[in-house]
């Protein structure tokens, strides 16, 4: 019988940087596989997902912003997905587009868990994302950003695809 997965409502976050580049967090397996994310995680008992992205964003980044300067969500979807320790949850992500002042990162306040999953950072061009062969989440992430350098956001979040 399949395990039911626990579902994780989240928090995520499309962060760039003032030369259009978005950042990504990097994990892997001990396939040698690798894949790229967006910052943010669980929203926690009796969070609001702006009041999660507000923390995962300082836990991760060091960037410190308030629910107002965030906005309004930009894009939903949902994924089943393993952690390292076995279980296999199914999230339902929303993420925040924010533009940062300047690429400095401050890990610091990351948790643990972070810590452990987490294996690198890089800022990514839409170039870059379009040529890369790493796994990249969400899907299409390039043309998503795109739309919102050129503030094509729409009233209701974009439905990303299932992955």
């Amino acid at each position: 019988m399949a395990e039911t997965p626990l579902w994780r409502p989240t928090a995520r976050l499309f962060v760039v940087d003032p030369d259009q580049r978005v950042l990504l967090f990097s994990s892997g397996d001990s396939t040698g596989r690798t894949w790229w994310f967006t910052p943010g995680g669980g929203v926690h008992r009796g969070e609001t997902v702006a009041s999660a992205a507000v923390r995962e964003l300082a836990e991760e980044t060091g960037f410190a912003y308030t629910e107002e300067e965030l906005g309004p969500v930009v894009a939903i979807s949902l994924t089943r997905w393993p952690r390292n320790d076995g279980r296999i949850f199914l999230s339902a992500h929303s993420f925040f587009f924010l533009r940062v002042p300047h690429p400095e990162l401050d890990f610091d306040g990351q948790e643990d868990f972070e810590r452990s999953y987490i294996t690198g950072h890089r800022w990514w061009t839409l170039d870059e994302l379009r040529a890369a062969t790493d796994e990249i989440f969400p899907a299409n992430l390039a043309d998503l950003i795109d739309k919102l350098l050129r503030n094509d956001i729409t009233e209701r979040p974009i439905r990303l695809p299932r992955s």
